[in-house]
């Protein structure tokens, strides 16, 4: 019986989480087209339109969560609550659940957050639009096999990430960066021989490439730690109402100029920054190591 339950929980919620996103899809779709007419103005009012329809369907999205399926989402630390800064937001990356978690956190607290996306995911149906029309930056990775076979093609995702970031510069913007690179696994995890015990090496040259586009824009790093006490959700599992809870650590700091420099050319600099975000990565570490421990006593009790 439990399980019939939870399957119509997760069909209703499901449901109800597809109409919600054609609602605010559509006109995320005609100001999306709209916005291409070359007028600045016209384009300014475009993007907050979509950012206003955006911000809308997660507000959406989380009245059916609090409904259909409660999450307890404990959170530690200060959430930044200035919309008009500009913020460079990471996380670790263990499910497409962690998207919505971020979602709801940060949605009206902070501007909307922008992910840099594979360039595959364009062709997703209805949120690939979707995604184009809200400026978010498609990334095309080149392998070095590739690259060794067509030169050219060194730096090409360098220049895509800074033309990205040049729109972030004419409106206040979160800038969201997966720095693992990909969701975490024991496999991957035992593949790469990561020094961290909880968490995949961390990857600079994304996050350092964003940040030195952005410039002087960008002053607040908002680094998240996201941990789930049972086992790493799907997507079905959370909106069947089968994730209780979810603990969050936020910790906003400064990004000094010491942040910002030339990451490809100038060595000592990238050095330098791959030392800070291996800093970063162990602190999250501990971080999830606490949660682990913690929860591991608590169910010897």
């Amino acid at each position: 019986m439990g399980q019939l339950l939870t399957l119509i929980k997760g069909c209703i919620a499901f449901s109800l989480i597809v109409i919600n996103t054609l609602l605010w899809v559509t006109p995320v779709f005609i100001f999306g087209l709209l916005k291409l007419l070359p007028i600045k103005i016209w384009r300014k009012l475009c993007t907050h339109l979509l950012h206003f329809f955006a911000s809308a369907w997660i507000t959406g999205n989380d009245i059916i969560a609090s409904i259909l399926h409660p999450t307890n989402v404990i959170i530690e630390g200060d959430i930044p609550s200035d919309i008009n800064d500009w913020y460079m937001v990471i996380a670790n990356h263990q499910s497409w659940v962690d998207i919505l978690i971020l979602q709801r956190i940060f949605n009206r607290n902070i501007p909307f957050l922008k992910f840099f996306l594979k360039q595959e995911l364009i062709y997703v149906p209805v949120m690939g639009l979707a995604w184009w029309a809200l400026d978010f930056p498609f990334m095309r990775r080149y392998s070095a096999a590739k690259i060794k076979k067509n030169p050219k093609l060194k730096g090409k995702d360098i220049e895509i990430t800074r033309k990205a970031c040049q729109k972030f510069k004419s409106k206040p913007v979160s800038v969201m960066n997966f720095v693992e690179g990909t969701r975490f696994t024991q496999a991957k995890h035992s593949k790469q021989q990561s020094q961290f015990k909880h968490l995949l090496k961390p990857k600079a040259g994304g996050m350092a490439f964003a940040l030195s586009a952005l410039g002087e824009n960008i002053n607040k790093l908002v680094d998240v730690t996201i941990y789930y006490p049972e086992k790493t959700p799907s997507y079905w599992q959370f909106i069947s109402g089968q994730v209780k809870q979810v603990n969050v650590h936020v910790k906003v700091s400064d990004i000094g100029d010491d942040m910002k420099g030339d990451y490809l050319s100038n060595r000592e600099f990238k050095q330098h920054f791959q030392h800070q975000l291996n800093d970063i990565w162990q602190q999250k570490d501990a971080q999830l190591e606490k949660y682990h421990q913690q929860y591991a006593k608590q169910a010897k009790e």
